[in-house]
């Protein structure tokens, strides 16, 4: 009893401490704003408040270089600053006297509805979060009726994942130097069922200082999985099996171009988005490519140090589609009203990375289905607050 009091006492004083001004910046998670403090640390799923409950559970979970692969980015992180930066930077214009007792939040993507326009965006190597990876990733989306896209480097196959999630989902594309290993890629997500190829466009190179801090062929911690060089973990990944991979040297294609689109385009069916569009010029030779959408992302601030967010970039690619494919955008969204103020400039869709590789860090499939839930709750509560009924009714006159 003595034991169950004393616990209950410091729960007390957590929360009494984690209200008050006393713990500063030592009590923020990584690109997080002043104004958004994380909660005490969380027993279970359904204790969170918000996504950064499981960002804290995450960081003490995790082992140093998982956590460090999560949570960083290129040069000093400046990119990944400005993604959530740029969302303090728009107010909104909210209207009152409107029932907003029911709000629809359904979208149609290429003819398919979903019941929430969050999509979980391709994270690979979900494995180093949780023994169930993308299996459990899958198994959440699917029980929320929210779109999955898979990343060419996951720890299980597309024909796994699909398998737990009992429908397809999309798959995103790491282009490489052989267009032959490419080509099976793409052919084997397609024999799987895949209707859609998100072709990651935005990474030709990076410095990942933090990661480099972690020597794989000296830390112990890392040899456990990683096999000294490039050929050796490659082949450790389960899409690329059968697939003869002697001719590339990397993941990060540096070699891409518009004939290469016209290639791929030329080969496959499915519908085909670039991944990683940031300016209009861009957008408008996705246009004239016969590309079916694009993705706005600057790779969660983990592919250059422009220092621009994806929020600041997702107006001048609107407005250059015009309404002629769809636009999604990713990198930074942490709350339902990122997700608003997204829809109010245009987006889509919205994707979601770190927050629900947080909830598969703390909990599995659990916490990556109340992180689905919390931002969803969020985004209803916006569009009531807004006086938003569906997603629709949300446009720009809604940005002050």
């Amino acid at each position: 009893m003595t034991q169950i009091n004393n616990q209950y006492k410091r729960r007390r004083f957590l929360t009494y401490l984690a209200s008050t001004p006393l713990l500063g910046k030592s009590f923020r998670a990584v690109g997080q704003s002043p104004s958004e403090e994380i909660s005490i640390p969380i027993d279970n799923a359904e204790e969170a408040v918000n996504v950064f409950d499981f960002e804290t559970v995450a960081r003490t979970t995790l082992s140093n270089a998982h956590y460090t692969y999560l949570s960083s980015g290129v040069d000093s992180g400046e990119t990944i600053k400005a993604n959530r930066a740029g969302f303090e930077k728009i107010q909104l214009r909210v209207r009152r006297m409107i029932d907003v007792s029911e709000v629809d939040t359904s979208i149609k993507l290429f003819g398919k509805s979903f019941s929430s326009p969050i999509v979980v965006a391709p994270c690979g190597t979900q494995k180093a979060f949780h023994p169930d990876g993308e299996l459990a990733t899958a198994r959440a989306s699917n029980s929320r009726d929210t779109l999955q896209i898979l990343s060419t480097v996951s720890s299980y196959s597309v024909e796994e994942v699909n398998g737990s999630r009992h429908e397809p989902t999309w798959f995103q594309l790491y282009p490489t130097e052989d267009w032959n290993v490419t080509r099976q890629l793409v052919q084997r997500a397609t024999n799987a069922g895949c209707p859609a190829i998100a072709v990651t466009v935005d990474l030709p190179a990076s410095n990942r200082e933090a990661l480099r801090r972690f020597r794989r062929d000296t830390n112990m911690e890392c040899l456990g999985c990683h096999i000294p060089g490039f050929s050796n973990s490659i082949q450790r990944r389960p899409m690329f099996d059968g697939i003869d991979t002697s001719s590339i040297t990397t993941t990060r294609s540096s070699n891409l171009d518009w004939e290469f689109m016209d290639k791929l385009r030329d080969f496959t069916d499915a519908k085909l988005l670039l991944k990683g569009i940031v300016t209009s010029e861009d957008a408008e030779l996705c246009i004239e490519h016969g590309v079916d959408g694009v993705i706005v992302s600057n790779h969660g601030g983990r592919a250059e140090n422009s220092g621009r967010g994806t929020i600041e970039s997702l107006p001048e690619v609107v407005r250059a589609v015009r309404g002629r494919i769809p636009v999604l955008v990713d990198s930074g969204f942490r709350r339902g009203v990122d997700i608003f103020k997204a829809f109010a400039l245009g987006a889509d869709a919205v994707c979601i990375g770190r927050p629900y590789l947080w909830g598969l860090s703390s909990y599995g499939q659990t916490g990556v289905e109340k992180v689905l839930d919390l931002l969803h709750s969020e985004l209803k509560m916006m569009m009531q607050q807004a006086g938003t009924k569906q997603l629709s009714d949300i446009n720009n006159n809604y940005i002050a």
